[in-house]
């Protein structure tokens, strides 16, 4: 990761410095500054979707005729493409919202710098948050160019689906924060991959909702990551139902408390 290179720690400590005023646009500008040495590491969370869009999406599409989406035959690139443009979403916000932040409040001590300022654990949370929502987009809207290359945008709703890949990201950049407050250890990241990861396999990501039943379908589609694929998959395809609508509310909702938990926590962390 990138918090593991000694000069990239070094590059933060001198910047850490420079951040005294203009609340969460100067810790945007700090992480900005931060990544100009790691780019590389800034670009990781790209990699993964675009794999298993390669590896699944093409590989197994070839052998796989489609499915019916919303009363409509979708080709099976087609009906993986989105669900691995929200994903990327959901990395590029998790990444910055809970390894990063855990590292900078614990080890870096940055926070403890930015409240002997005129700034507030609010603008702390909002930064952060932001920033993550930012490198989410970033992703997203790199791995859209790469669907619209290969000629899997069928409908002109798609271009709500880089706003709507920003909300999935806001969504877990919240929460992610949120919960990396009551982080003790790096042990206790575990417990968030092992969230991540089943959402990943089993949020309709590969094969339709209508292959669960009963309860367990009504689990999956209380997942946030679900609500993001269900909405980016409408938009691509054009198949837009009210699904997207509760989907909007979900992420919004989920985005906007974790923002005020995190703050709240922040504020008992490092102010008590």
């Amino acid at each position: 990761m990138a918090l593991t290179g000694a000069a990239l720690v070094e590059a933060a400590r001198r910047h850490d410095q420079r951040t005294t005023k203009g609340g969460p646009v100067s810790l945007m500008h700090r992480n900005l500054l931060f990544y100009r040495r790691g780019w590389m590491f800034f670009a990781t969370g790209l990699l993964e979707p675009v794999f298993y869009l390669f590896s699944i999406g093409i590989g197994v599409g070839a052998m796989v005729v489609g499915f019916q989406f919303n009363g409509q035959a979708v080709d099976y690139t087609d009906f993986v493409a989105p669900a691995m443009l929200a994903t990327a979403a959901m990395n590029g916000a998790i990444i910055d919202s809970t390894f990063q932040v855990f590292f900078k409040l614990k080890f870096l001590k940055v926070y403890d710098a930015v409240l002997a300022t005129s700034m507030t654990p609010v603008d702390v949370a909002r930064g952060e948050v932001t920033w993550a929502v930012l490198r989410g987009a970033i992703y997203s809207a790199a791995f859209l160019l790469i669907m619209v290359a290969m000629g899997l945008v069928d409908s002109w709703w798609a271009v709500l689906a880089l706003p709507a890949a920003a909300l999935v990201g806001f969504a877990f950049a919240g929460t992610g924060m949120a919960l990396t407050t009551f982080m003790k250890s790096w042990q206790d990241f575990e417990l968030i991959q092992l969230a991540i990861m089943p959402m990943f396999l089993f949020s309709a990501t590969f094969f339709p909702i209508t292959a669960y039943d009963g309860v367990l379908r009504w689990v999956v589609e209380a997942t946030p990551l679900y609500r993001g694929v269900v909405l980016i998959r409408e938009l691509c395809t054009g198949l837009v139902t009210m699904d997207s609508a509760i989907s909007v509310v979900y992420l919004a909702v989920m985005g906007v408390l974790g923002t005020a938990v995190a703050s709240r926590r922040l504020g008992r962390l490092l102010l008590a």
